[in-house]
């Protein structure tokens, strides 16, 4: 009989059952209690002063462009090798997507290529920690700082607060990760993190954007503002609301809808405890078997999970396979379908898709993006999965890789 191996299913332990319960049972279900203490605890875990929750990694990003007043005329410059959410929240604000390449041999952002896209119109950059490895921080600094001469915020906006564009990084896979003992979160000015089903840690949908202060600028005002945005600018969130006489508030700006709920909270709360001793050490056995399987096999690049500046977050095991185009690939994928492997394929570039091609923008001008995506598979990465699983997993792959 055919094992049947899902790609990434949630782990959801009694802990996280009884946690629900009791918050169902308290009666407050919304935005609360649960939802402020998750923020903290996600700040101290990343040695931030705070942390926002919100209703997903999408809303921390473009309320991170909102609070910053970036719009109209502005340029913000990202990777195409990312999900779709990472551009479609600069267009959301009228903001131009600036899409450069990413390494040769890597798939996160390069640094070099920043530089040269950077122009007066740049305000921010978004770099994606893909499959939970740290981009190179340093040297993305290192750029922003020989080109602030061209940075121009604009009047009136806490744009000022910044010499150099702002760096807003896309680190939904990433929570957990390290880069030079640093914990992703509170290295970028704005860090977004995603606790979708299928993340290391999930609240179902969910997550969060961890800051500190900067110059002229708190973060406990930063913290306010995401408030208002998140929340149709209301100056008092359901919880103040419902005291004994204080029902009265006032709507400051024309924000949205984007908070956390406590029931969410309540899943995030308990995956946190179980996070650093449980979940990810998992998740890295299941690294060290693949890699201890796959690297028998000389067709095969497998991706970096530990190095000396950096530590991932084991979220997605990204292979490639020399020498292969994308028909070859689809072929493994369906290979491996039939032998009961679910598997996936982290991402069809941003610039592919007919949304983005329609305003112009061609793969063909980003050489090492599509060469990297034509021949990459996603391996199950999960908790839960055994380790029988998994070996069983890489000998089907070099099996069926050898066939073809």
């Amino acid at each position: 009989m055919i094992k049947t191996i899902p790609f990434s299913p949630p782990d959801i332990s009694q802990l996280e059952i009884d946690e629900v319960v009791d918050t169902l049972k308290s009666g407050w279900i919304t935005t609360g209690p649960k939802t402020k203490k998750l923020e903290n605890e996600i700040a101290n875990y990343c040695q931030v002063e705070k942390a926002v929750c919100l209703n997903s990694a999408t809303a921390g990003l473009e309320l991170s462009l909102r609070l910053l007043d970036i719009g109209e005329g502005d340029e913000v410059i990202t990777t195409p090798y990312t999900y779709a959410a990472t551009a479609n929240v600069i267009l959301h604000v009228g903001a131009k997507p600036v899409f450069v390449d990413i390494k040769k041999d890597e798939f996160n952002i390069d640094p070099t290529k920043i530089s040269e896209a950077i122009t007066s119109k740049t305000k921010a950059i978004i770099p994606v920690d893909f499959a939970g490895w740290p981009v190179d921080y340093d040297e993305i600094k290192d750029v922003l700082e020989n080109k602030k001469h061209l940075y121009s915020p604009k009047s009136g906006t806490w744009q000022k607060s910044f010499d150099r564009p702002i760096i807003i990084a896309d680190s939904a896979h990433a929570f957990g990760a390290t880069y030079k003992n640093k914990k992703i979160g509170s290295i970028a000015d704005f860090t977004c993190f995603s606790f979708h089903a299928v993340k290391n840690l999930t609240t179902a949908e969910g997550g969060a954007v961890t800051f500190n202060s900067f110059p002229n600028l708190t973060s406990d005002e930063i913290y306010k503002k995401f408030m208002l945005l998140s929340l149709h600018g209301q100056s008092k969130d359901a919880l103040s609301k419902t005291q004994a006489g204080s029902w009265q508030y006032t709507i400051e700006i024309p924000g949205f809808k984007c908070n956390m709920t406590d029931i969410m909270a309540s899943l995030g709360l308990a995956q946190l405890k179980r996070y650093e001793t449980e979940l990810i050490p998992k998740r890295k056995t299941i690294f060290e078997i693949y890699k201890n399987e796959l690297k028998k096999n000389p067709k095969l690049i497998l991706p970096p999970f530990v190095s000396e500046t950096k530590t991932g977050s084991f979220h997605i095991y990204p292979i490639r396979i020399i020498n292969i185009k994308e028909k070859e690939r689809n072929e493994i994928i369906q290979k491996l379908a039939k032998n009961g492997i679910s598997v996936n394929v982290h991402f069809i570039p941003v610039v592919m898709h007919p949304a983005y091609t329609k305003l112009g923008y061609n793969i063909n001008n980003f050489p090492n993006t599509y060469n990297m995506y034509q021949n990459e598979i996603s391996l199950p990465v999960y908790s839960k999965l055994s380790e029988d699983d998994a070996l069983y997993i890489g000998k089907t792959l070099i099996k069926i890789i050898d066939q073809i």
